[in-house]
């Protein structure tokens, strides 16, 4: 039998440590990672094995040549461009005549790979997947299968909602020649993006074969320590080329370790190493050849390869060091560090947690570096959360981190375009708008400056500019020391996950594109952009027929709201009650939304039309109609979907899947239809857009009702005139409905397993996996998600009565208890 090592990863995540050598030739315990699976094939009786190569190939070539001296016959296949995981092996074709084995050559697994192939030939399979759990599965391609093995379902890198298991690929596959030629000649195909959705769309026999054992992907420095803690502490067992001189302490030859020096296991120190007086080295440590330690220094859970200095009364503490670094007098090198070949740590200087150094970089004497120099990897959680990023003024988000994030977002934008960037009134917003304006213009990128003004206006604006993207600066409606930033594209709308990716790359790397000072970008201030939104939004709507109906308004918001909402009130002819809060303090939403009872007395009292609720941002409206009644959440959806239905007989409308199902009523009453989307703003939103939905909803655009709170009260007004009817008469003509929505803690590690255990138990139910799990009753039904940025579970119900809607939501609530092992309760 063969097999295919893929040998040809550039390893970007890993850098500096794949600077100047491909990814399988990283070391790992002192040995290259891929001379591991060359012996795992070996042990399995597979000697015949090709290799693909295309990064840097000569390093691999150069140090296994024929393969002679590790036992092997090793066949080279190299790729003149990229032509991804499954192009790679097809390039190989002509070496592959029978069932055969691909392997990675940058994994670290123990995998039975003589089960794999049986089970392959067991099933009579075309291609068998060889599948592991994991407990984060974001970072991999989630596979789910039927009982018998059969694949079902791919997700490659999916979000928290979209993951539906915990058995992911490990890119280690058994397959039959016939396979390749469903591959394209010389084009970039890769096997879990377009091969295997590609059989299985045609009904091809592919399995999932889930294994017991040991697997790491060391895609990033985080895996790349953890698989050195894994050998030391015996998770997997691989040969090591070190002599063991007692328990968890292996030396290779020609090492002198000075009687002074503590030397504490599980290490490995490698051949001709010299280890001075005094030297501490504590667990979880590795030291390759040729190495110095003098004395008084110290090294803890940390990575040297060969060749390097480490100074007296140097400290470094989680870190990986190079080939030939040195390290100087009472320097200190801290966790999560990466140090480039040939670069020099000068004395009493300190490299901080997460800097990288790229190859031949100095460090001067005494200087403490904090960021990553040239460019550098950051293991790090996501900067962006459901809506943009978030975090505390000059804590999370200070100055310097606004012209880093404006270089990162900049450099994903071509040179010269055009970006709208606006920010509220407060000062904390506008300091981090002009430093992140200043990072965005060394990219090269033209700004629009449209001052201060609210969220909405800079979708608007981004629309009628033309520019490629927006960004706003916003405070938190609660809490006046957080901050938001949003992104949004050409369109108005969030940008999507593939973009934020490319930006948290960029920054994590800060791998920037920096131009010329004559290319640096402009700036262009746009004073009138907030005439323009209000003129727009007054050409669409029937102002006459508002200003006749004499509307009475009691109305709560931010002060910062004024400069948009009155004068249009005022425009339109609206008589406006000023509910006020109480207390001196700064305009908070979340108060206004404790008063809204007392408000709602006030409407009644007064007998006015309709009350009105807004967050500073424009972004959140709450209504009372004239009888008191509240309309919010999953009831304003309802309105806004009611709305556009009556408007536009036969259109449609979009709601998230967490929407009351009486909305598919009222759209069969309308002749409408009705499009569920994930919960994400952004899935929504673009739904909103798409052009066989916008051109069924008239000018009652769901998009603005929905996220633009001035827009939706003006066209809510528009509409109440224009159909002669009150809004508590529109309410009631809503079908009751009744939800429920709990939540439960679920740890991070434990959410993919909850999510297949789910699914597994539900077979005999109808599913629907739009977004995170929703299963069907008799009664009504639930939907399980997974909280994308906290370690909790979300469950929604709906059923025939509220009673009946809140026992379903506990019994899925104690479901995923009873699976973490916690006691049921209510």
């Amino acid at each position: 039998m063969k097999a295919i090592i893929m040998a040809g990863g550039e390893g970007s995540r890993l850098r500096p440590l794949t600077c100047d050598r491909p990814k399988p030739m990283v070391p790992v315990a002192n040995r290259p990672v891929m001379e591991y699976a060359i012996e795992l094939l070996k042990e399995h009786g597979i000697t015949e094995i090709g290799v693909t190569l295309q990064y840097l190939p000569e390093a691999i070539r150069d140090y296994f040549g024929d393969g002679a001296d590790f036992g092997v016959n090793l066949h080279y296949f190299v790729e003149e461009t990229p032509l991804g995981t499954a192009g790679s092996v097809k390039n190989a074709q002509e070496f592959l005549d029978d069932t055969f084995l691909v392997v990675s050559g940058d994994a670290l697994t123990d995998f039975n790979l003589t089960e794999a192939v049986k089970f392959h030939r067991g099933k009579g399979a075309l291609a068998t997947l060889v599948l592991t759990t994991v407990a984060n599965p974001l970072e991999y391609g989630v596979v789910i299968t039927a009982p018998d093995g059969s694949i079902r379902r791919f997700l490659e890198k999916p979000g928290w909602g979209e993951v539906f298991s915990d058995q992911v690929n490990t890119g280690i596959y058994v397959l039959e020649p016939e396979v390749l030629n469903f591959i394209p000649e010389k084009t970039k195909y890769d096997f879990s993006k377009n091969l295997f959705p590609l059989l299985l769309e045609k009904g091809k026999p592919l399995y999932g074969f889930l294994m017991p054992g040991y697997w790491c992907d060391i895609g990033n420095l985080q895996q790349y320590q953890q698989a050195h803690h894994d050998i030391l502490e015996g998770r997997i067992q691989v040969a090591l080329r070190e002599q063991q001189l007692k328990e968890g302490i292996w030396v290779g030859t020609g090492t002198e370790i000075s009687p002074g020096a503590q030397v504490k296991g599980p290490i490995i120190i490698g051949n001709c190493c010299k280890i001075g007086e005094g030297v501490v080295i504590e667990p979880y440590t590795v030291i390759g050849d040729n190495v110095i330690l003098e004395e008084n220094s110290s090294v803890k859970r940390s990575i040297i390869w060969n060749n390097s200095y480490i100074g007296k009364g140097a400290a470094l503490r989680g870190t990986t060091i190079c080939n030939r670094v040195t390290v100087g007098v009472n320097a200190s090198i801290y966790e999560a560090t990466a140090i480039g070949d040939d670069c020099h740590i000068q004395e009493n200087s300190v490299i901080k947690p997460g800097a990288k150094l790229w190859p031949h970089k100095t460090v001067e004497q005494g200087v403490t570096v904090r960021n990553s120099l040239v460019w550098g990897t950051r293991i790090s959680k996501n900067l962006f959360g459901l809506q943009g990023i978030s975090g505390y003024v000059n804590r999370d988000i200070a100055p310097e981190f606004c012209s880093r994030l404006g270089a990162a977002y900049g450099s994903v934008l071509g040179r010269e375009d055009q970006v709208a960037i606006s920010a509220d009134a407060f000062e904390a917003t506008q300091m981090l708008k002009s430093a992140f304006m200043a990072g965005v213009q060394s990219a090269g990128v033209n700004i629009y400056d449209l001052g201060r003004i609210i969220m909405p206006v800079n979708r608007f604006a981004v629309r009628s500019l033309g520019a490629k993207g927006g960004v706003h600066f916003k405070t938190d409606a609660d809490d006046r020391e957080k901050v938001w930033i949003h992104f949004v594209d050409h369109n108005g709308i969030n940008v999507n996950r593939g973009v934020e990716r490319k930006i948290e790359n960029l920054f994590w790397r800060e791998d920037y594109r920096q131009v010329k000072a004559a290319d640096i970008g402009r700036v262009m201030d746009m004073p009138h952009v907030l005439d323009l939104y209000r003129d727009n939004l007054m050409d669409e709507v029937e102002t006459e027929i508002i200003r006749e109906a004499g509307l009475n308004l009691v109305v709560t918001h931010s002060p910062h709201l004024e400069p948009v909402l009155l004068p249009v009130l005022e425009q339109l002819g609206c008589k406006i009650s000023r509910f006020k809060l109480g207390g001196e303090e700064e305009y908070s939403f979340q108060k206004a939304k404790e008063k809204i009872p007392a408000l709602a007395e006030e409407v009644v009292r007064q007998q006015a039309d309709l009350g009105v609720v807004m967050d500073g941002n424009a972004e959140r409206l709450i209504l009372v109609d004239e009888r008191g009644n509240i309309i919010d959440d999953h009831l304003f959806t309802a309105l806004v979907s009611l709305v556009v239905l009556r408007a536009n007989n036969g259109g449609t409308v979009v709601v998230p899947v967490t929407a009351p199902g009486v909305i598919e009523q009222m759209a069969k009453q309308y002749n409408g239809q009705v499009v569920r989307t994930k919960t994400a703003p952004q899935a929504f939103m673009e739904f909103t857009l798409k052009e066989e939905i916008a051109s069924r909803q008239g000018k009652f655009a769901q998009f603005m009702l929905q996220f633009d709170a001035v827009h939706a009260l003006v066209k809510i007004l528009d509409f109440v005139c224009g159909h002669q009817v009150s809004l508590g008469e529109l309410v009631a003509s809503i079908p009751k409905f009744y939800l429920s929505e709990k939540t439960t803690e679920c740890p991070w590690e434990a959410k993919g397993k909850v999510m297949r255990m789910l699914i597994d138990e539900q077979r005999d139910k109808q599913v629907e996996l739009l977004d995170g799990v929703k299963i069907y009753h008799d009664n009504g039904w639930a939907l399980v998600l997974p909280h994308a940025e906290e370690p909790r579970y979300q469950v929604y119900s709906e059923a025939f009565s509220q009673e009946a809607a809140e026992a379903l939501t506990d019994f899925y609530v104690n479901r995923i208890r009873s699976v973490l092992g916690e006691k049921s309760h209510t």
